[in-house]
């Protein structure tokens, strides 16, 4: 087999993981859940170091920002404050990571970064509620996580538009607009579509920053 055809089939299974993952999720099938959601981050792993993202200072930074998402996965796997704050720093890393990754392939468009600003402002237009929310639960000190998060965010969707690659802009996008769901789920008011629109996304975003680096 081919090594083209290996990265296929390695895409495919994961693929078939994240749709697992999101039935799981919808049908509140926890037991499949705490399996295929980190499973789905393996899997995507796998395909963008079978892709070649070891090769280049961009790639290597990208499979550092998987690593540490699949570690903040795990740790938001439980539903407590200390395992949330856990998952929260673990991600936080892993968008610093994605940011340098971004850096690292290049700012060739940096107009394009008004787009995530723009997708950033209308989040936060949306989450408006999501650090007060943060402070009546855990404090000055948890509001002041999430703030640092959403400046991580940020900086995410201003330097992911910059590349001038459009799947990693869109990927971006999807990751503020998952990052918002899961907030507003958490601190705001929980619904029952929040969990599924955010795996949802979480995965898409994955993708698409993936596809758009390696491809």
């Amino acid at each position: 087999m081919s090594a083209d055809a290996v990265v296929v089939v390695a895409a495919l299974l994961t693929a078939a993981v994240m749709l697992a993952n999101l039935w799981a999720v919808g049908r509140d099938r926890r037991d499949i859940e705490r399996v295929t959601k980190p499973a789905a981050m393996v899997g995507l792993l796998a395909v963008a170091a079978l892709a070649g993202a070891g090769d280049t200072a961009s790639g290597r930074w990208l499979l550092l920002a998987l690593v540490l998402g699949l570690v903040g996965d795990v740790m938001l796997l439980d539903a407590s404050e200390s395992r949330f704050v856990a998952g929260l720093s673990a991600c936080l890393l892993g968008h610093l990571a994605f940011v340098a990754s971004f850096v690292a392939a290049g700012q060739d468009r940096p107009g394009w970064g008004w787009f995530g600003l723009a997708v950033l402002s209308a989040s936060l237009a949306v989450g408006r509620g999501i650090l007060p929310g943060a402070r009546a639960q855990g404090g000055a000190v948890l509001a002041a996580a999430v703030a640092a998060y959403m400046l991580v965010i940020g900086a995410m969707a201003v330097t992911g538009w910059a590349t001038g690659l459009l799947l990693v802009g869109l990927g971006v996008s999807l990751f503020v607009v998952s990052d918002t769901v899961l907030a507003l789920g958490r601190f705001v008011e929980p619904k029952t579509w929040t969990q599924p629109v955010t795996m949802l996304t979480y995965h898409g975003a994955q993708v698409l920053i993936v596809a758009g680096l390696v491809a």
